[in-house]
C-alpha cells in the first residue's frame, strides 16, 4: 500500500495585500527547497500581515518588543516525516526594507519567503556565521527560482 503524502503551501493575504503572483509555482519551489535539506514533505501556511499584527505576535509569543519582517512557527512534531509550519510576514517591513536596500519589493518578498523556508530546513541566523550562511543560501535559492521562472516564461 502506498503511503499518502500531504503537501501544500498556501499564501494568504490576512490584513494586507501582498501582491504575490504565481503562488502555485512558488509554493512547489518552496516545498522542493525544504525537501532538499530535510527529505520531508511539508504543509506550510504563509500569512501576509501588517506591521502591527506581527509586532503583537512578536511580543506575545517571542517576548520581543521590536518590529520584524518574518516569524516562523515550526509546528512539526519530533521525529515527524512532515514539516508543518505557520509563517507570518509583515508586508509593511518588506516594503520598507526593499526601499532602504534599493531593490524591488517583489525581490525582497521572495527573499523573506525563502528565509522562512530555510529556517524550517534547519538553518539559523543567531550568530554572525549563521547569518552569513543563511544570506548566501537565500541568494542561491532566489537565483534558482528566478532562473527557473525566466526560462519557463520564454
Amino acid at each position: 500500500m502506498k503511503e499518502l503524502h500531504l503537501t501544500k503551501c498556501v499564501f494568504s493575504d490576512v490584513d494586507i495585500q501582498s501582491g504575490l503572483v504565481q503562488k502555485r509555482k512558488l509554493g512547489a519551489f518552496i516545498q522542493q527547497l525544504i525537501f532538499t535539506y530535510t527529505k520531508k514533505n511539508s504543509a506550510l501556511s504563509y500569512n501576509f500581515v501588517q506591521d502591527e499584527t506581527l509586532a503583537q505576535m512578536n511580543r506575545d509569543y517571542l517576548q520581543h518588543d521590536t518590529l520584524t519582517d518574518i516569524i516562523t512557527f515550526d509546528l512539526s512534531e519530533k521525529k515527524s516525516m512532515m514539516v508543518l509550519a505557520d509563517i507570518y510576514i509583515s508586508i509593511d517591513r518588506v516594503k520598507e526594507n526593499a526601499q532602504s536596500f534599493g531593490i524591488k519589493y517583489s525581490t525582497e518578498l521572495l527573499r523573506v519567503i525563502i528565509h522562512g523556508a530555510l529556517h524550517l530546513s534547519g538553518f539559523g541566523d543567531k550568530t554572525k556565521k549563521e547569518k552569513e550562511n543563511i544570506r548566501e543560501l537565500e541568494d542561491i535559492w532566489m537565483q534558482k527560482y528566478l532562473n527557473n521562472n525566466s526560462s519557463n516564461n520564454k
